[in-house]
């Protein structure tokens, strides 16, 4: 952050109305994030998941706690592109970290909150100003769900299942969205290999085309990271359906957990599984797998990220009693 901007936030910090300002937004903030954390655990059946996990041998936990520690530590590093796109210098351990907690609460309570409102309020505790906050959300996401345009083109495109009587899509028309998702991520990388003009200007915000290895990196990543988290379903079903079912699956439960504005996605993962592939799978377990995915994808991160959250924000607080005495 520059100096006339340090001088600046100095400035509005000295005003009492800008400091009540912010302690009423602070207060609010945890007032949203303590509400929908609530209803996030209160949705829970408890005994479910218990019932769920015990019936899972000790072989397919470890191993589904093994592939989702593996995918949170890949998508831990999508910040790290913002980071080498925008040029600032957060220490990447405090990059992951930020990364890694505003991952976790976007799983369990929505974008708007968990991906994006955790990032704003961690990146600037950080010295991070708007802007470049702004260009690292927005291409952390980007990298995520490019990723899902060419998997999701490349499985759509020869569908694994047939779709349901009631699903106006038909197979025809998932095969013909597979084909212009497959288009859309072509052109991104050709648009990224010659475009001549590489920035644009939109609402006041400027976006930046990456590089063409930038480019290919953001689909890397993204691509291991949903096969990964396919892989973890894929084990806790006990391999017992084909792995592209098990992704296709996936990438159709994910745009419609997404349209369907609800956090977490409840309900809407498990309707997708049934529909698709209880006439392959019993229903109970698939189910129960699901149960078994949501404990430990979803609220095992979550607790992980909910302390990380506190510790950052009690040291927070701390660092500014001390600054204010010195003051």
């Amino acid at each position: 952050m520059s100096g006339q901007a340090q001088a600046e936030n100095r400035s509005f910090a000295a005003r009492p109305w800008w400091r009540w300002l912010t302690r009423v937004l602070t207060l609010a903030f945890f007032l949203l994030v303590g509400y929908l954390l609530l209803n996030q655990v209160r949705s829970v059946e408890w005994d479910e998941v218990v019932g769920a996990m015990r019936s899972r041998s000790s072989s397919e936990l470890w191993l589904a706690l093994l592939l989702s520690a593996t995918s949170f530590a890949l998508y831990s590093c999508f910040d790290l592109l913002g980071r080498h796109a925008t040029g600032h210098r957060l220490p990447v351990p405090k990059v992951m970290m930020i990364n890694f907690v505003s991952y976790a609460f976007n799983l369990n309570i929505g974008s708007i909150v968990g991906g994006v409102a955790f990032r704003y309020r961690l990146y600037s505790r950080f010295g991070l100003d708007a802007d470049v906050i702004t260009r690292v959300v927005v291409m952390s996401m980007f990298t995520n769900w490019i990723g899902y345009v060419l998997l999701s083109g490349a499985v759509f495109a020869r569908p694994p299942f047939a779709l349901p009587d009631e699903w106006r899509l038909g197979v025809a028309g998932l095969q013909a969205l597979g084909i212009a998702l497959l288009a859309v991520t072509a052109s991104y990388v050709l648009l990224c290999t010659f475009a001549r003009r590489r920035s644009w200007e939109f609402w006041g915000k400027e976006l930046t085309l990456p590089s063409l290895p930038l480019a290919l990196l953001q689909l890397c990543m993204s691509c291991v990271n949903w096969l990964l988290i396919a892989a973890i379903l894929f084990v806790l079903l006990r391999q017992q359906i084909a792995f592209p079912v098990v992704l296709g699956t996936l990438l159709v439960a994910a745009i419609a957990g997404v349209l369907a504005h609800i956090p977490a996605g409840l309900g809407v993962l498990e309707t997708v599984f049934v529909a698709l592939l209880s006439d392959r799978h019993p229903k109970s377990d698939l189910l129960a797998a699901l149960l078994t995915y949501r404990a430990v994808y979803y609220l095992l991160p979550l607790a992980m990220a909910a302390l990380i959250y506190l510790i950052v924000e009690l040291r927070a607080k701390k660092d500014g009693r001390r600054m204010t005495k010195q003051t």
